[in-house]
């Protein structure tokens, strides 16, 4: 195998297996996505409704209704393209070239060119270029993380252990190099089959779905009734024509066709509430979407953790000690018994450090100027040592004048440990040994009485149940360089101690879980590190895992993990089983919002209701995947785009109260007007005239509300439930019965006074419905959305002006009024709003307290877990 394989055979294998490259679908044609668009039930019925515009006339309506629908089918179109550039994204992890022997020479051909049975090489620095099995390796070290989801970077070695001895397409050789046999390409590699993952279309959002019945069952409750009106009509005698248009003028009126633009404009101006804290949206209706998330799915990572290693845990055999600070940088301190110690008042602790420091081929640079972020190079984990290091005050650069190295033995997979040898400066040499507890806590390689081993081995073990990785020091003095190699050295050494490192959780992540929990929302964690480390960070992030609670892979492979949604802590997880963990959520009733940032989270940001992925250290294919980017990678930015999208959700009920108690009224006067001697109450023209001011801008208006001020305070809404739900129905009957009342008791005072009843009732009917929309604000009595104000106050005057100025009354059919009757009309729209606070604060606005029903699941049903 060392001559590779021939050119002649490259290429027929190219052709049977085809290019290394991530397959892309066939793009869907534009028309055929703005079909799909306009099969939406909501943009039928305002297709309708349009038409019906356009037939009585109307044309400025018409053109608003219009207008709206080409808003929302190009907004949904846009959305679409997203698929299409989230697998595209794939294909920049890839390597652009390869070195591969053919025909027994090195040679640099295109990765596309890599086919299975290729002899590859790889070295420091490279992108894998393929799959394959490790032949041989010198310190490879490869970072696994965009794939896996492992914080450390691996060894890789010739084993049968799968994951030591084989390599993926799109990771990253950190260090060392090797040779492999290709075994999968293209869609048969790591990057093809995540591509594979994500050719599915994600789903309609929850408002969505709740729209789409909604229009469903309001088209046809408008088509009933107006074709009651119609009748009724006819039956009095009135002309054919006349109630023709009338009914299709009340059927635009109980349409409100400006919930569109309402859900757009709330949907835009939480994007850019969004983006003022550092959330990107990248697909509007994900900001309501996340307003309705019931489960958080997070992953460990650069999420909950920092996303770099860290000494934290210090023990010699005199005492432990705590190291704080964070990052790679020298800011932080080493505590014991609650004081800060120093390397000369401490020297177990400097003697501990100042080994691991030389023992160490990693190396820290410092951040360029104006910036404070320390980097690593090199190993993580001993990048993670030199900081130590340096928090107790000890100098990397001075060690190494001071103690040169003179020999190693490097680190490898097998021996577990890696030994350096310094030259001492009064002569002789210390020898440096770090490695795992399992092999360094025995004689003959430690010398120590039985007793310290014992008590050592119970730290390390003790240590590795609270997430640590943990590393045991060691030591030896000689006195002659001649003594044998280094390897012959490794024994007979003293235990300097045992250090604890870890992916420490980030400061915010306890508070913003805590968030959660009382907004209602479960969170989970999805990993694919170890399961002692994914339960650790769990906890310490306030995520209650209790032993049942906590499965793996493995186990979700072998579906001996029990019910998936009984579980919080979910490690060594494939791509295939996150997904599989997401759609067990969806499929119990929940909305799941996703957090990533490596390819491997690409299919599940996808297939989860809401997709956040992290600005910062993230993957392009994660960020193209998902709904929202983190720009500050804080996942506490994603609390505040719940409580946006809380705040969308609340203006779309708050509008839909208002707009359909409206249409409510008008049907209600049509129906029972003629019983009080009023044969046609309201002239067409009339009823799109109201529709017209109060559905326009008021009714967009409202979707500018702020939030109320205890809106994460409650659990959110049940999936399930209608947009109209949790007694929004009876509170949309009672207003537009008040608004009717109000309006037929003013037309029935007016006709009995002799005084023109069509006109006052036309405008009662409209000041009344404006005085709902003030009272339908979320914080009565401020400023806060002087745009609602303005766009009422104008529409007042609009309605006035329908009765007064000439021009209008002779479109809309109407006749002067005296000031007295314009003060009454006045006072009863007063009593609008007055009714609406009154009912606000009878019925508030809030979700049912019904907790979250994974938790209380969660409480009797753990056991259902695999621990």
């Amino acid at each position: 195998m060392t001559s590779g394989l021939s050119q002649r055979e490259a290429a027929r294998r190219l052709g049977e297996y085809g290019a290394n490259v991530v397959a892309q679908g066939r793009r869907t044609p534009v028309w055929r996505r703005v079909a799909q668009q306009l099969r939406d039930p909501l943009i039928v019925v305002l297709l309708v409704a349009a038409a019906l515009t356009i037939a009585t006339g109307d044309l400025p309506d018409a053109s608003v209704i219009l207008l709206v629908i080409t808003v929302n089918t190009v907004v949904g179109v846009v959305q679409e393209v997203r698929a299409e550039r989230a697998v595209a994204a794939l294909s920049a992890l890839s390597a652009p070239t390869a070195r591969v022997v053919r025909d027994g020479a090195e040679r640099s051909v295109p990765a596309a060119d890599v086919v299975p049975g290729d002899l590859a090489l790889v070295a420091e620095g490279d992108i894998v270029p393929a799959d394959g099995v490790v032949l041989d390796a010198a310190r490879l070290l490869v970072d696994e993380s965009s794939l896996t989801g492992e914080s450390v970077p691996v060894e890789k070695t010739t084993t049968e252990d799968r994951s030591l001895g084989t390599v993926s397409a799109g990771t990253v050789v950190v260090r060392g190099h090797g040779r492999f046999q290709v075994t999968g390409t293209g869609a048969s590699s790591a990057l093809g089959r995540i591509a594979s993952l994500m050719t599915a279309a994600p789903g309609l959002t929850p408002l969505q779905r709740r729209l789409a019945r909604f229009g469903r069952v309001l088209a046809a409750v408008t088509v009933v009734l107006c074709a009651v009106v119609l009748a009724l009509g006819l039956v009095r005698g009135q002309p054919v024509e006349l109630m023709v248009v009338t009914a299709i003028s009340l059927a635009v009126a109980a349409v409100p066709e400006s919930l569109p633009a309402v859900v757009t404009l709330a949907l835009a101006l939480g994007a850019r509430r969004m983006a003022d804290r550092h959330a990107i949206v990248r697909r509007l209706p994900a900001v309501e979407t996340l307003g309705s998330v019931t489960v958080l799915a997070t992953d460990k990572t650069g999420t909950l953790t920092e996303g770099r290693m860290a000494v934290e845990k210090l023990w010699t055999p005199r005492e432990e000690a705590t190291v704080t600070g964070t990052g790679y940088g020298p800011e932080g301190r080493v505590i014991r018994d609650g004081h800060t110690v120093t390397a000369r008042g401490d020297p177990d602790l400097a003697l501990l450090l100042r080994a691991s420091m030389l023992c160490n081929d990693a190396a820290l640079e410092p951040p360029p100027d104006g910036g404070t972020r320390w980097r690593a190079l090199g190993d993580p984990t001993e990048a993670a040592l030199l900081a130590a290091g340096a928090r107790l005050g000890l100098d990397r650069a001075a060690l190494d004048r001071e103690l040169p190295r003179v020999d190693e033995v490097p680190f490898d997979s097998t021996r577990k440990r890696m030994t350096t040898v310094h030259r001492r400066p009064g002569g002789g040499l210390w020898v440096i040994s770090k490695g795992a507890p399992e092999v360094m806590l025995r004689p003959p390689v430690l010398a120590d009485p039985p007793e310290l081993l014992g008590r050592a081995a119970a730290e390390a073990e003790e240590l590795a149940r609270g997430g640590y990785r943990v590393l045991t020091v060691a030591c030896a003095e000689h006195g002659q360089e001649g003594r044998g190699d280094p390897g012959t050295r490794e024994s007979n050494l003293s235990l300097l101690g045992l250090i604890g490192i870890l992916d420490p959780p980030r400061d915010a992540s306890r508070t913003t879980i805590a968030a959660c929990e009382r907004a209602g929302i479960t969170p989970v964690l999805i990993t694919g590190d170890h399961p002692l480390t994914a339960r650790a960070v769990a906890l310490r992030s306030g995520i209650t895992a209790q032993e049942g609670q906590v499965t793996t892979g493995e186990r979700i492979r072998t579906g001996t993990a029990g019910d998936l949604t009984h579980l919080c802590v979910y490690a060594r997880t494939t791509p295939e089983q996150k997904l599989d963990i997401v759609q067990a959520w969806r499929e119990s009733g929940h909305v799941v919002a996703m957090t990533g940032d490596g390819v491997n989270d690409g299919p599940a940001l996808r297939r989860a209701d809401i997709g956040v992925a992290m600005g910062q250290r993230g993957t392009e294919v994660a960020r193209q995947a998902a709904d929202l980017v983190l720009a500050d990678d804080n996942l506490g930015t994603v609390v505040s785009a719940v409580e946006e999208g809380r705040r969308v959700y609340a203006n779309v009920r708050r509008f839909l109260l208002y707009a359909l108690a409206g249409g409510t009224a008008e049907i209600l006067v049509m129906l029972l007007g003629p019983f009080w001697g009023m044969p046609l109450p309201l002239l067409p023209a009339q009823i799109l005239w109201i529709n017209l001011l109060t559905h326009g801008l008021p009714g967009v208006a409202l979707g500018a509300e702020p939030g109320a001020p205890d809106v994460m305070r409650h659990p959110p809404r049940p999936p399930e439930e209608s947009v109209l739900g949790a007694g929004l129905w009876p509170r949309i009957l009672a207003m537009g019965a008040f608004v009717a009342t109000v309006t037929l008791a003013a037309g029935v005072w007016a006709r009995e006074t002799g005084r023109p009843w069509q006109s006052m009732m036309f405008l009662v009917l409209g000041a009344t419905q404006l005085g709902v929309a003030l009272g339908s604000r979320a914080r009565p009595g401020s400023l806060a959305n002087p745009f609602l104000l303005l766009a009422v106050g104008a529409a007042l005057v609009l309605q006035a002006a329908g009765v007064y100025l000439p021009p209008l009354r002779a479109l809309l059919g109407t006749e002067p009024l005296p000031p007295g009757d314009l003060a009454v009309a006045c006072v009863l729209s007063g009593l609008g709003h007055i009714v609406m606070r009154v009912q606000a604060r009878l019925v508030p606005e809030r979700p049912p307290r019904t907790g979250s029903a994974v938790r209380e699941v969660r409480r009797g049903g753990g056991e259902a877990g695999a621990g």
